[in-house]
């Protein structure tokens, strides 16, 4: 074979080998190509089938939509009916909306606050007043108020007689709130200090409503300018008492549950309808988790509301959830437990005003911190109102107030927001110390 045999042998070899290479090549992208476009064809189907869904959900009427949802599921979007919600269903759904509750709450709040607001839909808010509120009550003094045997007998007589007017009455006249006047403002969260024996309990109960009829009642109380007697405050209101008073043979959760059904869904129902029809006329389409929420928050008559998971998650009651609460004679939660529960009773309803006395008590700073801070979430971007009272709050929980009420001998010594109030005290002569918390200073 000569020379030029051998160089034409060579280069056939080499455009032979460059051909095979460009058909490997030419055969990865196409198999490349074609997987992309698998993919996105099987994303393009799973949106195209959830936007079939939706539109035949729009075209049922009101009262049916306001009862069906796409739920998301291991199977993809499912059609599904609020009332038939599983536990696991509902569980998922929670997990998915508030899944770590320190950075996921928040988030939560505000997607359900811009979907109302979209629609232009104003949420309603109360703005509470009292002027000029006198309270006294009428009370046994000295050893007399000491409730032993021959106490106990002697002012059963002594009522007696004295319902006859044959002698007068031992009581000694205690006056417990004198002459207070003051505002509670709608999206702020106002903190109610005071030493004890101070008269927070008293304010807070005349303010929501379930005042002691007993006790004399003088002055006026309103809600956006509405007296008591034109409405149901304790539709309104609710109040969270220091005491914790629960049924030890119930599980929290049912505990909860109960609380949420007697309590009913206040105007959930008929603000949903009213965002579902202006929504469907502008053509909008919701998140599907915050719609099925909202679907099944405004359900009524269902064991397990949807509200209970979520307020279990948020009050950190999940790992307790399913345990008998328990009493003097039946082991139950912790006393810190308990106190969540007590504090969750109340948030499970539809109330937008909340008066909390001592929510702290039992409960470690961090949780006290944790609860609070959901609290105030709730009432910046949901339009809430709260006037809770704390004992000794940590820095920390106290810098998350925005108005500070302080009470001393049944008189408000200061109302206003908390960054003036160690310049109001300065002026009057009391500096708060270095190093001191501003909540102990108060305090004292």
């Amino acid at each position: 074979m000569d020379t030029g045999d051998v160089i034409r042998t060579s280069n056939s070899l080499r455009a032979s080998s460059r051909s095979h290479g460009s058909l490997r090549a030419n055969s990865a992208s196409i198999w490349r190509n074609t997987g992309i476009e698998a993919f996105s064809r099987s994303s393009r189907d799973e949106d195209d089938e959830e936007a079939l869904k939706w539109a035949a959900l729009e075209k049922l009427p009101t009262f049916d939509r306001l009862k069906k949802g796409l739920l998301y599921g291991s199977e993809g979007v499912n059609e599904v009916d609020v009332h038939d919600l599983g536990f696991q269903d509902k569980k998922n759904l929670i997990e998915r909306l508030v899944n770590v509750v320190e950075e996921d709450n928040e988030k939560f709040l505000l997607k359900l606050r811009n979907r109302i607001d979209r629609v232009g839909i104003d949420l309603p808010a109360i703005e509470v007043r009292f002027e000029h509120l006198n309270i006294d009550a009428e009370a046994y003094t000295a050893s007399r108020a000491l409730p032993s045997f021959i106490n106990f007998h002697t002012n059963i007589i002594e009522g007696f007689l004295n319902s006859l007017n044959i002698i007068s009455s031992r009581k000694r006249p205690l006056s417990i709130l004198k002459d207070v006047s003051g505002i509670i403002k709608p999206c702020r969260m106002t903190l109610l200090l005071g030493p004890p024996s101070s008269g927070k309990t008293t304010l807070l109960l005349a303010l929501a409503g379930k005042l002691d009829p007993t006790l004399k009642f003088s002055g006026r109380v309103t809600y956006n300018g509405h007296g008591m007697e034109e409405f149901v405050p304790q539709k309104t209101a609710a109040y969270i008492s220091q005491h914790d008073l629960h049924i030890g043979e119930m599980t929290v959760r049912e505990t909860l549950a109960f609380s949420a059904r007697c309590q009913g869904v206040g105007s959930r129902y008929e603000m949903l309808a009213e965002l579902s029809r202006r929504e469907k006329a502008a053509n909008i389409k919701p998140d599907p988790d915050i719609d099925i929420y909202m679907k099944a928050a405004a359900t009524e008559g269902d064991e397990a509301n949807v509200v209970t998971d979520y307020i279990l998650k948020v009050l950190g009651l999940e790992i307790c959830a399913d345990t008998l609460v328990g009493d003097e004679m039946i082991r139950g939660i912790s006393g810190g437990q308990k106190k969540r529960v007590t504090t969750g009773e109340m948030l499970v309803g539809p109330a937008k005003a909340l008066f909390m006395d001592e929510i702290s008590t039992g409960l470690d700073s961090s949780t006290t911190y944790q609860i609070v801070n959901m609290l105030r979430q709730y009432v910046h971007i949901m339009k809430g109102t709260a006037f809770i009272s704390l004992l000794q709050p940590a820095p920390e929980t106290y810098d998350l107030f925005d108005d500070i009420v302080l009470l001393a001998d049944g008189q408000i010594v200061y109302q206003g927001p908390r960054e003036n109030v160690l310049e109001f005290f300065e002026s009057m002569g009391f500096k708060c110390p270095e190093r001191k918390g501003v909540a102990d200073f108060l305090q004292e």
